[in-house]
């Protein structure tokens, strides 16, 4: 018997799956428990449509991606601190700071945690890179002076 599982079932798959499962199986355990519910025309229409719908959103999602990164892409962060002799910082220059100023520059949300840098104790350009996801990613110049 084929069911669309209304919740992950071990052993069997993950929500929203269509699985070909026992006859008794499906009468006896998923069914009477609200797991899963018998694949009819309408069901697998309805299935269908929502698969179409994820598709539809995630396409969205990646071209927004594609031109936030477009926009800072090779694009330089001017970034102001503190330091000391020899041109060491006071501190250091975390991935916070530069989402601020990305804020602030470019008008764009980043999540600190999609930034990945090395750490930035020492006056200078340095290169991060942010990972948008989906494979798409851009690399910006993070210029720290006084």
């Amino acid at each position: 018997m084929k069911v669309i599982l209304n919740r992950d079932v071990k052993g069997q798959g993950k929500k929203g799956e269509l699985v070909n499962v026992s006859d008794g199986y499906a009468r006896n355990f998923l069914l009477p428990r609200g797991l899963a519910s018998e694949a009819d025309a309408s069901a697998l229409n309805e299935l269908k449509n929502r698969e179409q719908a994820a598709a539809f959103h995630m396409e969205q999602e990646k071209n927004k991606a594609r031109d936030t990164a477009a926009l800072i892409d090779g694009e330089t962060i001017n970034i102001t601190a503190k330091g000391g002799q020899n041109g060491r910082l006071f501190g250091s220059v975390t991935t916070k700071e530069v989402a601020v100023e990305l804020k602030k520059q470019y008008h764009v949300n980043v999540d600190k945690r999609k930034i990945d840098m090395q750490d930035i104790k020492a006056f200078g350009s340095y290169t991060a890179e942010i990972k948008f996801g989906n494979n798409v990613s851009a690399k910006i110049t993070v210029a720290v002076g006084e």
